[in-house]
């Protein structure tokens, strides 16, 4: 079998920016009904048999006057979850923890599985492809529909998948606000870090250094310069594999949507076209 964790922020985040905006009984739910639809139609993969969705947040925060994009995306997560409530998904609403390390360790957990051929993790940061494993733990982009195993993290970064956060540390992340340390690029980052494995077992003197790397000494005093920030870095871009994920893997089943639900979820949304799709219904 196969698992399926979805990154439902992103999911939300996208179906705002990707589906019409629209109201219903003075409510924006827009994206909530672009989310409905979406979910249905991962739902109808026949090989989705074992799933679950983390949200950063279930919770609609305060009302703000004006209230631009962010606020109307997040005044529609609660309506995200009644989605997958309805459609009998499980929720992991992260509360104190982040949705993408609730991932990360939902990952870990139901790889070491016997019972699971593959778990597939449904998101476009580039952050989880360091819980790629072989074939085992894969990334899905659901938009572009492409899979990344450990075959193309390799290919793409040079590196095991273990090792992107000391890469990232090295070279930087735009999207998470990693500043790197200037002069490294991604060439030089993991041509060392192909020979020393980790950050910090990288010299800091480059006279030290058995590899080839231009500008040697330029990158080993920059290195030296910000060394305890790389390292924070590092740590922080970590996702963590050991939090109280406790559904089992048997929970995960998806026994088909709720009628009860749904038709109450209609009602608040003001749409019924998915339902006609959903492909299979609790008995």
């Amino acid at each position: 079998m196969k698992v399926h964790l979805v990154d439902g922020t992103f999911e939300l985040f996208r179906c705002f920016h990707g589906a019409p905006r629209a109201q219903h009984d003075g409510r924006e739910v827009g994206a909530a009904r672009g989310w409905f639809a979406t979910l249905v139609s991962l739902l109808r993969d026949m090989e989705v048999t074992h799933l679950a969705v983390a949200f950063d947040s279930v919770i609609a925060p305060p009302p703000t006057k004006g209230g631009g994009a962010e606020a109307l995306i997040a005044a529609q997560a609660p309506l995200a979850a009644a989605v997958c409530r309805a459609l009998n998904v499980v929720v992991w609403p992260s509360g104190r923890y982040q949705a993408d390390e609730l991932l990360s360790t939902g990952a870990a957990k139901y790889s070491a599985d016997e019972r699971v051929q593959q778990v597939v993790i449904c998101a476009t940061d580039n952050d989880f492809n360091q819980c790629v494993r072989g074939e085992r733990v894969v990334v899905l982009d659901r938009i572009r529909s492409v899979v990344t195993d450990e075959a193309v993290v390799r290919e793409r970064y040079g590196i095991s998948p273990q090792q992107i956060p000391d890469l990232f540390a090295l070279v930087g992340d735009r999207s998470d606000g990693l500043p790197g340390v200037p002069g490294w690029g991604a060439k030089s980052a993991s041509a060392l870090l192909r020979r020393y494995d980790v950050l910090e077992a990288i010299p800091l003197d480059h006279t030290q250094w058995d590899v080839q790397v231009r500008g040697a000494a330029s990158l080993a005093a920059a290195l030296r310069g910000m060394y305890d920030e790389a390292l924070l870095c590092r740590n922080l871009s970590r996702l963590r594999t050991d939090l109280p994920v406790h559904h089992s893997l048997d929970q995960l089943a998806w026994p088909g949507a709720d009628v009860a639900k749904v038709a109450a979820l209609v009602d608040v949304l003001g749409d019924d076209t998915p339902v006609a799709r959903v492909r299979r219904w609790a008995g």
